[in-house]
């Protein structure tokens, strides 16, 4: 069926539409396209693709040694979000029956009334399906947070951040652009996939946890590099691929805008990787893949709030332009002392403040217009002297960086100061690694090499047919480790000689050693 008209194919009639249609006395999918399901069912599970790329980028960033704790972090809040979204989440933001621009209520509650009626952000999809793509947008942004726990923080107090997060923080942030009734969408922001509420949203609640869970050890910062390049890449292209699903399927439809965001994503995801790449070797006159893979996260987040707005020469120069602010923006977290490892901020919260303000300034209404019901509906940025959009824009980037901040910060510190949910794990555990002392479980069954190992036991002439002498407590750091390996009880004294921490570094019995 063609659109020859502007609006869905045909205009929701059916009974009982408050409560989202009686199947049991008409065809529930006769108002919907089933191309136009089908794609946004694809484009649901696109998405949830991002939440495992986030899990092997962060595990790639860290040390070997807290590798499998990220990804057990990422996957783990997307159980926290599913229950929360089901639960009241997607009400809260998203119920069309409260009308106080700033949360929705909890008539949707348990997905009540939510079922065969159009949805609230598109007549083209149904409201369950809205609701279940939409979950995964609340997911990926918790999981995009959990770079915040990286090598220092505790895992269960994490998911109760998050699953208070998801209601108090994220919830109104996803009403004001989105919701029927919200602020931000009565008074004309333009904020298409969630440079909002995912970009600034998940950037400024990390700054924020990350600023009360504290620095990392300055000792352990030494000669500090991610510990597998290649992980980090293939978490990128996990996000790369999940992007298009969720740029493209924003359209909440297979329609010419979906086209154009997928076009516009790759176009300023390219143009940032090229410009971050180049900006790097600028500096150490040699080529980076982790600067590509920052820079092509940093453009596919500008074009979130971006790619279904702007023309394509419009998304090249964000590109270039993201690449830019975005490579400096990472200098800011030295600037205010806030260890944030994974540069969730400067990758996530700055550049979604670029792409909001460019649109601003580079929307053109025709590019709305290309997915058959917004056309004539919106006015475009300053290319078309829609002068009052980019002011807009900015308000609405100051109201959710402020928003986001300092109550994500209110939460993570009164939940670490609840007995037993502190946030951040011992200086004896971090020394350990979060996998041993968070998990039990490790990402590679082999002790953490130092890099400086080689420094200090150099070469010899001639190859030596005798082991090396270097005592197994000083290849680690740690004698607990050798005393234990021999099959040795840990003893106190040489615990105190390193850190001034009692014995038992382990925390486990010496039967477990016999059984590695």
């Amino acid at each position: 069926m063609s659109y020859s008209w502007v609006g869905p194919p045909t205009a929701f009639n059916g009974t009982d539409a408050d409560l989202g249609g009686d199947s049991n006395a008409e065809n529930l999918n006769q108002w919907f396209q089933s191309g136009d399901q089908a794609y946004i069912i694809v484009a649901s599970a696109m998405v949830l693709v991002m939440v495992p790329g986030l899990g092997f980028l962060y595990s790639g960033l860290a040390r070997r040694k807290s590798a499998l704790t990220m990804i057990w972090a990422c996957l783990m809040s997307y159980s926290v979000i599913t229950f929360q979204w089901y639960f009241w989440g997607y009400s809260l933001a998203f119920s069309q029956y409260a009308t106080n621009g700033f949360i929705g209520d909890l008539q949707k509650f348990g997905l009540m009334k939510t079922l065969g009626a159009p949805s609230p952000g598109s007549p083209l999809i149904p409201d369950l399906l809205y609701a279940f793509y939409q979950m995964q947008f609340c997911a990926v942004t918790a999981a995009i947070i959990m770079g915040a726990v990286a090598e220092r923080g505790r895992v269960i107090p994490a998911m109760i951040f998050i699953f208070i997060w998801a209601t108090i923080v994220y919830c109104p942030l996803a009403c004001w652009p989105w919701n029927v009734n919200g602020w931000g969408y009565t008074w004309g922001v333009l904020d298409y996939a969630g440079g909002g509420p995912v970009e600034i949203g998940s950037g400024l609640s990390a700054l924020a946890y990350s600023m009360v869970l504290g620095r990392r050890q300055e000792k352990m910062m030494l000669n500090f590099r991610p510990h597998n390049v290649s992980l980090i890449t293939l978490g990128t292209v996990f996000l790369w691929f999940g992007w298009l699903g969720f740029n493209g399927g924003s359209s909440f439809g297979a329609n010419l805008r979906a086209v154009m965001a997928c076009w516009n994503s790759n176009l300023t995801a390219m143009f940032a990787a090229m410009t971050w790449v180049v900006l790097d070797w600028r500096l150490a006159r040699k080529w980076s893949m982790v600067g590509w893979c920052s820079g092509t996260i940093s453009g596919l987040v500008a074009a979130t709030p971006a790619s279904g707005y702007l023309t394509p020469w419009g998304s090249v120069i964000l590109g270039i332009t993201t690449g830019v602010v975005a490579n400096f923006a990472t200098k800011i977290k030295f600037w205010i002392r806030i260890d944030d490892s994974m540069d969730v901020f400067a990758e996530h919260g700055v550049a979604g403040m670029v792409g909001l303000l460019f649109n601003g300034i580079f929307t053109a209404d025709y590019i709305i217009g290309l997915d058959g019901v917004n056309t004539g509906l919106y006015s475009g940025g300053w290319i078309q002297h829609n002068w009052k959009q980019l002011y807009i824009q900015f308000a609405y980037i100051i109201a959710a960086t402020a928003y986001a901040f300092v109550v994500s910060a209110l939460i993570a510190f009164a939940i670490d100061k609840i007995p037993g949910l502190h946030l951040r794990v011992s200086e004896e555990a971090e020394l350990l690694g979060t996998d041993d002392d968070q998990l039990g479980e490790f990402a590679y069954d082999y002790v953490e090499v130092r890099r400086d190992y080689l420094a200090w036991t150099p070469a010899k002439a001639e190859p030596s047919s005798t082991e090396h002498n270097v005592p197994q407590g000083e290849r680690h750091g740690i004698p607990q480790h050798s005393q234990m390996l021999e099959g040795k009880e840990p003893s106190e004294d040489s615990g105190h000689e390193h850190t001034g921490v009692g014995g038992d570094r382990h925390g486990v019995a010496a039967e477990k050693v016999d059984h590695q």
